[in-house]
């Protein structure tokens, strides 16, 4: 409830002002002169600006230069509290006994808003004591004793008038903004300036933009000396913070709301920057405030002040903008001053009785344009909109305060010199020419003996404003945040964004970039010819992440990761082998033990018939050394299947090597056999003795230490090791066995096949040999079989990686040890088992007997 009524309130305002605007002023309120005197022993000139003539038409005078018929005031009431701090801070002065005690400050104020000329003359008639009216050349009856002089707040009007002063080293205090111009002591060596040096702030506006995430903002400046200070700061940070000037603008020194072509190639940011001082930003103020621009966010270092009338639009341009001021202690005594002051206290002051006569209906005299006796009890400064006098004090009222004090302590200290030099004339009045004050405000402070040149360098820290101004006449500044450059880099910047409200049409945090922005999971890729805020997202590449916002480098996983799906994320690589528990690895561990199994079945079945013809027949201790042989060339696979470690990469390579070098070299041993025990049936000492003694059973032990040297060579200058293969599979780390030396497994693996080709050679040669029980052709099959495995394996191993080379390897020996073991004792086993009546003698003799009967009859 109390919230819609100040609403109501404020909506009458624009009412209530207009009204009187347009009929009920007086023409005493035209009437009124415009500078105005306040009695004290030593006197301060004070140069404001309170108000500003502007023709509509430029109508030349008669005979006035530089005047016009159509000139028309135009009074900014906010800058009236330059004078309430001037008034404020010479009552604490003369009202304190412990400073310049029986002295009492005064000043003399006049308006500056006007033409360099009339300026100067306002010096020059303050200079030689005189009113406007009584202007008399070389001569001077008052006896006024000038202090100094407060300039500002255009830096502008400060060298005018410095420019004068300094040709009397007359002392002059400048309240506005600091410049650079007006510190070079060889041109202004009396002139001091009480605005801080803005050393932050332009860190403090880049970093502002940063923490919303603004890459695309615009900048806009004056276009003079202190514009063109400016922008190399400022552009130095923004590039510093990979921050973009979407468009520069440098306002004219001739502004006019008609320049159309400034407004152009302004669309592109939601985010404009505007950096300046008032002087030269007011008429771009107030062109914003009447285009109604509410779809931008402006962030900028000074008050608006544009709400210098009242209208009927509840909508504000600057609603929602952002405020750097210079962070001071409030003042809650210089509030309670304002409460106090009203026309009846301060006569001499031609202001307030247009305050009163225009926002509280008081009434002039007729006869001299006096106000009338109190009309409203109640009436006050502080029940006036924030957008016509502001309670809190302001960064120029601050410095207009200190400027007073630091010329009081100066004063002071030059009038206790006075007495320490003659302590007789310690009664009289105090004499002194202005220029001497120069070396004591060179050395005095406001409140402790500090150099004024502090200010130069001070690195101030900065409260940050959010202007609420919706409805348009509420003018609330609520601080929503702070920045001070000296605190540590993370603690710099202090921001409630909860408290900040947005101009209308933005809902949320206002977006300004030039491109979207990359999600994670992208990187940016800069467009030639354009700016780095400029970009287009790409894809991160195979195995690398980006976890973070427009990122301009993917990161590569480490090699134990791996990169998920949308690659903003890397996850551990799962350790993986050819395990018993998998489903091949499983698959061959049953293969190779039902293969051993049916094996010791084999060897169980020739020694149970061991007396049988067939068995006997086929050289029965060969078979039982490459069946036990084969048993091992099983069982030797299951070194491949589980975690690898040193002992079973070591044993994978010799087991498989000695076992197949042993199953091999009984196979030639058995068709060396077949082919001696043939020829020994023709005369020839040689065979015989070959036969009786039994040199085909050494063939095994000699070509299975050619293998085993192959191997110890092989183990002892590169044996194979535990390897990992990280890039085979996206989320597994393969863990294998690596062979070492490829040159040695080769050469193992070449070895075996050439003992397999020589076993196939004998094999073959003696296939069609006249025996009943002759197993050439099974031998010879058989290694025809194992030759083409192997053979067919070399292609496929080195094509695969992984288990799956593993699982490629294992099959080899599992198909291989099969083919011997099916091929060589499968149709033996069939005739013993199945068809035992075939495995007789009597079934040989009758076999013997029918062959006899075939060649005969042939």
């Amino acid at each position: 409830m109390f919230y819609f009524f100040f609403v109501f309130w404020f909506l009458q305002i624009p009412k209530f002002v207009s009204d009187f605007m347009i009929t009920n002023i007086s023409e005493c309120y035209y009437k009124i002169t415009e500078d105005f005197h306040h009695e004290g022993n030593i006197m301060i000139g004070a140069f404001f600006p309170i108000h500003i003539y502007y023709s509509a038409e430029k109508i030349p005078h008669p005979f006035l230069p530089y005047f016009y018929m159509d000139n028309y005031v135009h009074y900014n009431f906010k800058n009236y509290q330059y004078i309430l701090a001037l008034v404020f801070a010479i009552e604490e002065i003369n009202g304190n006994p412990n400073i310049l005690p029986n002295i009492s400050l005064g000043f003399d104020f006049y308006n500056v808003r006007f033409t360099e000329r009339d300026t100067l003359m306002n010096v020059f008639y303050w200079l030689t004591a005189r009113r406007k009216k009584n202007i008399l050349p070389n001569y001077n009856c008052e006896k006024s004793k000038f202090s100094a002089a407060l300039t500002g707040t255009s830096w502008t009007t400060s060298a005018q008038i410095g420019t004068l002063l300094q040709l009397f080293k007359f002392p002059q205090l400048s309240f506005g903004p600091y410049d650079s111009i007006l510190s070079d002591r060889s041109q202004y060596s009396s002139l001091y300036q009480m605005g801080p040096k803005y050393t932050s702030l332009s860190l403090g506006i880049v970093s502002l933009v940063v923490h919303f995430r603004w890459s695309w903002v615009g900048l806009i400046l004056p276009d003079d000396h202190k514009g063109n200070t400016i922008l190399p700061d400022i552009r130095e940070e923004m590039q510093r913070k990979r921050v973009c000037i979407a468009f520069l603008k440098m306002i004219p020194v001739t502004w006019t709301s008609y320049f159309k072509k400034f407004w152009e190639s302004m669309d592109g940011a939601n985010v404009i920057i505007i950096y300046g001082d008032i002087d030269s930003l007011g008429g771009l103020m107030r062109n914003i405030g009447q285009r109604l621009l509410t779809w931008k966010i402006w962030v900028m270092n000074i008050d608006p002040h544009i709400t210098e009338y009242a209208d009927y639009f509840l909508l504000d341009s600057f609603h929602g903008s952002l405020i750097f001021t210079q962070h001071h202690r409030k003042n809650s005594e210089f509030t309670n001053f304002i409460q106090t002051v009203n026309p009846y206290k301060y006569p001499e002051d031609i202001y307030l009785p247009k305050l009163w006569h225009l926002f509280f209906k008081c009434s002039f005299s007729d006869i001299d344009c006096q106000l009338l006796a109190k009309c409203q009890a109640n009436a006050s400064l502080d029940i006036l909109p924030c957008y016509i006098i502001d309670m809190a004090i302001s960064e120029e009222s601050k410095a207009i305060y200190n400027a007073v004090y630091a010329l009081a302590h100066s004063l002071h200290q030059m009038s206790i010199q006075q007495v320490q030099i003659q302590p007789h004339e310690n009664g009289k009045d105090m004499v002194f020419l202005p220029w001497q004050l120069n070396t004591f405000l060179r050395k005095v402070d406001e409140r402790d003996n500090m150099s004024l040149d502090w200010r130069q360098k001070l690195n101030a820290g900065y409260d940050i404003l959010n202007l609420w101004n919706l409805p348009k006449g509420l003018g609330l500044k609520v601080k929503i945040g702070s920045f001070s450059a000296n605190a540590p880099q993370d603690q710099q910047l202090y921001l409630s964004e909860q408290m900040i409200q947005w101009p209308e049409g933005f809902s949320e945090i206002p977006q300004s970039v030039c491109s979207e922005n990359c999600r994670p999971g992208f990187r940016k890729v800069t467009l030639e010819g354009k700016a780095i805020c400029c970009y287009s997202c790409i894809p991160c590449a195979d195995n690398e992440i980006s976890n973070e916002t427009d990122t301009d480098q993917c990161v590569k996983c480490p090699e134990s990761h791996y990169a998920n799906t949308e690659k903003n994320q890397c996850f551990q690589k799962a350790v993986i082998f050819l395990a018993y528990e998998d489903s091949l690895g499983m698959s061959l561990a049953s293969i190779a033990l039902s293969l051993s199994a049916l094996t010791a079945f084999v060897i169980g079945v020739f020694v149970k018939y061991r007396d049988t013809p067939i068995v006997k027949a086929n050289n029965r201790a060969l078979s039982y050394i490459l069946l036990i042989t084969l048993t091992f060339c099983f069982l030797c696979s299951l070194n491949f299947i589980g975690q690898p470690n040193m002992a079973t990469c070591i044993l994978q390579q010799t087991t498989f090597g000695i076992a197949f070098t042993m199953a091999l070299a009984t196979v030639l041993a058995k068709a060396i056999t077949v082919v001696i025990a043939f020829k020994a049936t023709f005369p020839g000492r040689m065979l015989r003795w070959l036969m009786m003694s039994r040199a085909p059973n050494y063939i095994i032990p000699i070509c299975t230490l050619i293998q085993v040297v192959f191997c110890l060579i092989w183990m002892v200058f590169s044996p194979p090791f535990i390897d990992k293969d990280i890039h085979i599979e996206h989320k597994y780390i393969i863990i294998f066995c690596n062979k070492g030396s490829s040159v040695a497994f080769h050469c193992v693996l070449g070895y075996l096949c050439s003992l397999a080709l020589g076993g196939y050679t004998m094999a073959f040669l003696s296939r069609n040999l006249p025996d009943t029980f002759n197993e050439s052709k099974f031998l010879s099959f058989s290694m025809l079989v194992f030759f083409c495995v192997w053979v067919t394996f070399l292609p496929v191993y080195h094509s695969t990686n992984g288990k799956v080379m593993v699982a490629m390897e294992v099959f080899s020996i599992l198909a291989s040890s099969a083919a011997l073991l099916g091929f060589i004792f499968g149709p033996k086993c069939y005739i013993i088992l199945i068809r035992p009546d075939r495995n007789a003698f009597h079934h040989i003799r009758d076999k013997t007997h029918s062959r006899r009967n075939k060649t005969y009859i042939m």
